[in-house]
C-alpha cells in the first residue's frame, strides 16, 4: 500500500486537513506500507517556502513521519510540483497528439458569460467545448501569434462514470454534466485534476485518502487516468470536519490550525488522538489509545460518512489524560515557553529545570492545557501577604476562630526549625502548630495554606509546601523567578494581619 498527504503551502496546516494525514499515516503503518508527502506548489501566487516549512513542522510535532517527501527524497521524487512541471507539460502533449486534448483560447470574460447563462437556466456551470474544432495546425499557428491558450481535456460524451468509494460506497456521474477540464493553464503550470492523476499515477499511489470536496474531482480524473494508461488508485472521501454549530470548521469557531492548538498548550498525542476519533472510533472500552495502537486498529472501511464534529471540550479531556500519564521532566520542557511567557523562567539552568520537572506534576493533573501550568504553579513565585489578606476567600478562612492564632503559631514554629524541604518535616510543624492551638481539620489546614500560598485553594499542601521552601534554597543562576520561603512567608502574612 502506498498512499499520500499532498497539502498546498498557502498557509497553516488546518486540523481537518491534518486529520486526513492521520488517517493516510494510519492506514499506512497498519498495512506496513508507505505514506508520501507531498507538496502541490503550483499556484505559484499563494505558495510560500515558509508555509511549506510550517507544515512540515506541524506534522512533524504531531509524529506523523512521512517515508518518502521534499525533505528526505526518495525513488519517485521529486516530491514538489513546482520540480515536475517537464512532466506534467510531457504527459499534456501526449494527449494532445492521440486527440484528448485540445488548445482552447476563450477568455476569461467569455468563460464567465457562459457560467452565469448556464446559472440562469438552473444547469450546472461548465465549459461549453468552443475551441474542441480548433485544427491543431491552427492553434500552433495562433499560438506563434502570441495569442495565450490553456489546455483542456477531451470529455467523451455520454459515458457513466462509476466508482467504488471506500468510505461511502459506489458513487456515479455521468459525463454530461463534466466540461472539458483545464490540464495546463495559460503559463504552462498544471491544473490540479491534471497534476495530481500524474504525480498519483508516477508515485505508485495505491490508495487516495482525501475529504469530500474532491468527490466532483474524481470522475474527471478518472477520464485522465484512462487516457494515459494508468491504473486508477483506490479512492476514500472523509467527511468534512465540522464546529459545533455543523457549518465547516473556520475562524468564527475559534482556533483551526495545528499551529494554534500548539500554541495554546495542547499535547500532540492528545490532538492525534482526538483527530482519530472524529468519523471513526478504534473499538472496545477505551479511545484514548497511543498511535501504533490506533493503527493497529485501522479501517477505512469503518470510516462514517457523516461529518464529523469539532469539540474542543473533547479535546480538553484527551489532553487532560495524557498530561497525567507525561513523563515529567517531559512536561517541563514543553511549558518552558509558557512560564517564559508568565515571567516566571528566564534561561534555566540544569537546576532549575530539575526544580520544574519536580513541581510540574502538581499542576498537570488539574489542567486541561500546558499553557495553564504557570497560572496553577504561579503561588511558589509570587507571594504578596497585604494583598493575599484582602481577597475574599482568604478573609473568609481568617473570619473563623483560631485561624490567626495558627498562622501566629506557625510563624513561630518556622522561625526556629530548618526548611520544610520533604513532607516529613512540614507535618511535624504541622503536628506542633495543632498541638498549641487545639485546632484541627480546616481550622487548621486552611490557615497553614493561605499563609504559606496567599490563596485558600491549590495543590496538595504536603506537596506544595516543600516545593516552596526547595525553590527558595535556589540560587538565581537557577533561572527561576525568586522563590520566598516558608518560614518568610509565615512571618510576612502574620505581620500583614496586625495590620488588617
Amino acid at each position: 500500500m502506498r498512499v499520500r498527504f499532498a497539502p498546498s503551502p498557502t498557509g497553516h496546516l488546518h486540523v481537518g486537513n491534518a486529520r486526513t494525514a492521520l488517517f493516510n499515516w494510519l492506514m499506512a503503518h497498519h498495512s506496513g506500507g508507505t505514506f508520501i508527502l507531498r507538496i502541490e506548489d503550483t499556484d505559484v501566487e499563494r505558495s510560500t517556502r515558509e508555509s511549506e516549512e510550517a507544515i512540515l513542522e506541524d506534522l512533524q510535532w504531531l509524529g506523523l513521519q512521512w517515508d518518502e517527501g521534499p525533505d528526505i527524497g526518495g525513488p519517485c521524487g521529486p516530491y514538489r510540483q513546482s520540480e515536475r512541471l517537464h512532466l506534467y507539460r510531457s504527459y499534456a502533449a501526449e494527449l494532445i497528439s492521440a486527440g484528448d486534448a485540445y488548445h482552447c483560447f476563450c477568455s476569461p470574460e467569455r468563460l464567465e458569460a457562459e457560467r452565469q447563462a448556464a446559472l440562469a437556466a438552473g444547469q450546472p456551470p461548465k465549459y461549453s467545448g468552443a475551441c474542441r474544432s480548433v485544427p491543431d495546425a491552427d492553434a500552433l499557428e495562433r499560438m506563434a501569434r502570441g495569442e495565450r491558450a490553456v489546455v483542456r481535456f477531451k470529455v467523451p460524451a455520454g459515458r457513466e462514470i462509476v466508482f467504488a468509494d471506500l468510505v461511502r460506497g459506489d458513487v456515479v456521474f455521468h459525463t454530461s454534466v463534466i466540461g472539458d477540464p483545464v490540464l495546463l493553464r495559460s503559463d504552462g503550470s498544471p491544473a490540479y485534476n491534471f497534476a495530481v492523476v500524474v504525480d498519483d499515477a508516477l508515485m505508485e499511489v495505491t490508495h487516495v485518502v482525501r475529504g469530500e470536496d474532491h468527490i466532483s474531482n474524481t470522475p474527471r480524473q478518472l477520464l485522465i487516468y484512462e487516457a494515459l494508461g494508468f491504473t486508477p488508485p483506490a479512492f476514500a472521501h472523509l467527511a468534512l470536519v465540522m464546529g459545533p454549530d455543523h457549518t465547516p470548521l473556520s475562524k468564527r469557531h475559534g482556533a483551526t490550525s495545528v499551529a494554534e492548538f500548539r500554541a495554546k498548550g495542547y499535547l500532540p498525542e492528545a490532538l492525534v488522538n482526538y483527530l482519530a476519533l472524529i468519523g471513526w472510533s478504534p473499538g472496545g472500552d477505551d479511545e484514548l489509545l497511543p498511535v501504533d495502537e490506533l493503527a493497529r486498529r485501522f479501517s477505512i472501511g469503518a470510516v462514517g460518512h457523516s461529518a464529523g464534529i469539532f469539540d474542543e471540550e473533547k479535546l480538553a479531556w484527551a489532553d487532560r489524560h495524557y498530561l497525567r500519564m507525561a513523563d515529567p521532566a517531559r512536561l517541563a520542557q514543553l511549558a518552558l515557553t509558557f512560564f517564559r511567557r508568565e515571567g516566571l523562567v528566564s534561561d534555566p539552568s540544569a537546576a532549575g529545570i530539575e526544580y520544574l520537572t519536580a513541581v510540574v506534576p502538581m499542576a498537570a493533573a488539574s489542567v486541561d492545557r500546558l499553557d495553564e501550568i504557570p497560572s496553577r504553579l504561579r503561588f511558589l513565585f509570587a507571594f504578596d501577604p497585604r494583598k493575599a489578606a484582602s481577597e475574599p476567600e482568604v478573609m473568609e478562612v481568617l473570619a473563623h476562630d483560631g485561624a490567626r492564632a495558627v498562622i501566629e503559631c506557625l510563624a513561630r514554629e518556622l522561625s526556629r526549625g530548618p526548611r520544610l524541604a520533604d513532607r516529613e518535616r512540614f507535618r511535624a510543624v504541622v503536628a506542633a502548630v495543632k498541638q498549641q492551638t487545639g485546632q484541627k481539620a480546616k481550622g487548621l489546614f486552611h490557615p497553614i495554606r493561605v499563609a504559606l500560598t496567599g490563596a485558600a485553594s491549590g495543590p496538595e499542601l504536603d506537596q506544595a509546601v516543600p516545593a516552596i521552601d526547595r525553590g527558595a534554597e535556589l540560587s538565581g543562576a537557577a533561572g527561576l523567578a525568586p522563590i520566598l520561603g516558608c518560614r518568610e512567608r509565615a512571618a510576612a502574612f502574620a505581620e500583614a494581619l496586625r495590620h488588617v
